[in-house]
């Protein structure tokens, strides 16, 4: 039976085989010693040397790359079958749901069953503990008045204002506190018609006189 068969990278190359393997539950992983495809390594060498010679040599390299993806399903189907075997000793397979995973993080030792199949009581407690303890503090705070400062019967606008000098947030007074310049913006008027220019105009709206033209 192959193991390892949907939680695996394949990181082969040209030059040789390597797999990464991962823990069905929390993705941890373990990576292969890398096994050397003696075909591709020497594929590489005749092309580095046909680019400078030519010849008979570069004909070899293109012989080599045939064979090379003519060996590959066989010298891959080895190669995965030995990462497999090495591999299985870094991982945990449950006999109860059939997953493989990492004996540091995901495995219950003492029942011989994976975390999700039989979990570490003492950390579920603590899991516990920690869960009621946030429902809890929601439950105390709803007691709580969190807004009695809060007059709702003021009226407030949606948009916050700004200062008209520095733009600066505010949220009432007569000053800025930023600036410390009036909030009420002197009124000013287009110098051609007369008509009171928004405070951010750049032009009449009425005449298209530029703002102080």
């Amino acid at each position: 039976m192959i193991q390892f068969t949907r939680n695996y990278t394949d990181r082969s190359n040209n030059y040789g085989f390597q797999f990464e393997f991962h823990c069905d539950k929390c993705r941890n992983g373990h990576m292969s010693p890398f096994i050397a495809n003696k075909v591709g390594m020497a594929t590489g060498i005749l092309r580095a040397a046909g680019s400078f010679f030519g010849g008979s040599l570069s004909r070899a390299a293109y012989a080599g790359d045939h064979l090379k993806d003519a060996l590959r399903g066989s010298a891959w189907d080895d190669a995965y079958a030995e990462a497999v075997g090495e591999g299985k000793k870094h991982f945990k397979h449950c006999t109860r749901c059939g997953q493989w995973v990492c004996p540091e993080a995901c495995w219950n030792e003492a029942r011989g069953l994976c975390e999700e199949c039989a979990p570490n009581l003492n950390e579920e407690a603590a899991h516990i503990q920690a869960k009621v303890s946030v429902e809890q503090a929601w439950d105390k705070a709803r007691k709580v008045d969190q807004v009695e400062s809060l007059d709702m019967k003021a009226h407030r606008s949606v948009a916050a204002s700004s200062c008209p000098h520095c733009n600066a947030r505010i949220e009432g007074g007569k000053f800025c506190s930023e600036c410390g310049k009036p909030l009420a913006a002197a009124k000013v008027h287009c110098t051609q018609c007369g008509t009171e220019l928004k405070p951010n105009a750049r032009f009449c709206s009425d005449c298209g006189t530029p703002r102080g033209g």
